[in-house]
């Protein structure tokens, strides 16, 4: 089964920057209701594109350099990376379809 796996400031470059696959990072917090509301759909997705999308996820409270590195500003913002590269940013809960279309756009 396939799962978003929790990164840190510290091993970002080696989990993110150095995958092999497209990483799509979901920066959270755990009191941040729309989070809440977009985690299960991140969950489903990492699911469906398992082999083809790695899913991680970034705790702003407790790994704020990241965040600001990528100008986090609101929560949650998913953010797709190829190659060490953003190429797509989502901010907010948005649709699980909405979702899926922007991962789907971003790695065709």
């Amino acid at each position: 089964m396939a799962k978003p796996i929790d990164v840190t400031d510290g091993d970002f470059q080696k989990e993110v920057l150095e995958a092999d696959l497209p990483v799509l990072v979901d920066f959270w917090a755990p009191w941040c209701g729309p989070c809440r509301i977009v985690s299960p759909v991140v969950e489903e997705l990492a699911e469906e594109f398992d082999g083809r999308v790695k899913f991680t996820k970034v705790n702003v409270d407790s790994n704020p350099a990241t965040a600001v590195k990528y100008g986090v500003r609101s929560i949650p913002t998913l953010l797709l990376l190829k190659h060490g590269k953003p190429v797509e940013t989502i901010v907010g809960a948005v649709p699980k379809n909405a979702l899926k279309r922007g991962i789907e756009e971003a790695i065709s």
